[in-house]
């Protein structure tokens, strides 16, 4: 976590299913006072965040990964939206940490393929559908009301999987009519982006298993919710950078739109052909008020 200019009431560190790793982290916390849970229930991220808030003791319960590190004043912007009582979440940019330089071909439209923010996101504060996963925060009984994370959707291990925090944020909201998400540009963390993860194999993976995952997300939420920001992410962000590149020359960047654009609805079509035939069996909510 680092130092925050307003620290944090209570520092949780969960731990998915490894013991070894648990009593490593217990020996050796680098966050004094931190507590160090294990997973408590399936594995994977969406177990992971249970355990979190259901262990969690305050009236804002803020998210981040492993792999990310907040700037110093995170927590303190993150809660001073909290004043206005229409708000029910906030969550702000993640920001690409490489560990080498991008290669030329990666669209920045794409930027969630890594797990990080893209060119499209809000530049200034705005109501949001929902939140990157590694930078979101919520009141606490509303998260607890709501359900949880289902633990069918999200990352399991290094599976690029994903969209729990997608249907999480559409479930909370429409559970509080009248309450908002807000993005607050502000309030920044930076995500580790490894080598292994900017390769084109990566790269259509994590885009047919986000179409695949939006299927699901589609069948429990809507196609009118699930979809609604992705159609504008479509006809204007993606629309824009194609222009860009062809304006530019950048011709392996505008194939990468394309192949990334064609390869996440081949993922979408399989997730919904795997659901109408009875493939993939999704759950209920996690957890339960």
């Amino acid at each position: 976590m680092g130092r925050q200019t307003r620290p944090a009431d209570q520092v949780l560190v969960v731990v998915d299913h490894n013991p070894e790793l648990l009593a490593t982290i217990r020996r050796w916390a680098l966050t004094p006072g931190a507590i160090v849970v294990p997973n408590a229930h399936g594995r994977g991220l969406s177990g992971g965040r249970n355990t979190g808030f259901e262990a969690a003791t305050g009236d804002i319960v803020a998210f981040i990964d492993d792999d990310a590190i907040p700037e110093a004043d995170w927590l303190e912007t993150l809660i001073a939206d909290y004043s206005d009582p229409h708000v029910i979440g906030v969550g702000g940019p993640v920001e690409p940490s490489w560990e080498r330089s991008p290669p030329a071909w990666f669209p920045a439209e794409f930027g969630w393929v890594v797990g990080c923010g893209y060119d499209g996101l809000p530049e200034k504060q705005a109501s949001v559908r929902n939140f990157i996963g590694c930078n979101m925060s919520f009141r606490r009984q509303p998260l607890v009301e709501s359900g949880g994370f289902r633990i069918d959707l999200g990352r399991i291990g290094l599976a690029p999987v994903g969209c729990e925090e997608t249907e999480f944020c559409i479930r909370l909201v429409a559970n509080n009519p009248g309450r908002i998400l807000r993005f607050q540009p502000a309030a920044r963390v930076h995500h580790a982006v490894p080598s292994d993860r900017m390769t084109w194999a990566y790269f259509r993976a994590r885009c047919f298993a986000e179409g695949r995952s939006k299927a699901r997300v589609a069948h429990i939420a809507g196609a009118g919710s699930a979809l609604a920001s992705e159609r504008s992410y479509v006809v204007r962000t993606l629309t824009r950078g194609l222009v860009r590149d062809a304006t530019h020359g950048s011709v392996r960047r505008s194939g990468a739109i394309v192949a990334g654009l064609a390869t996440t609805t081949i993922g979408f079509l399989a997730g919904r052909w795997e659901l109408a035939v009875g493939r993939e069996r999704l759950l209920e909510p996690a957890s339960q008020p």
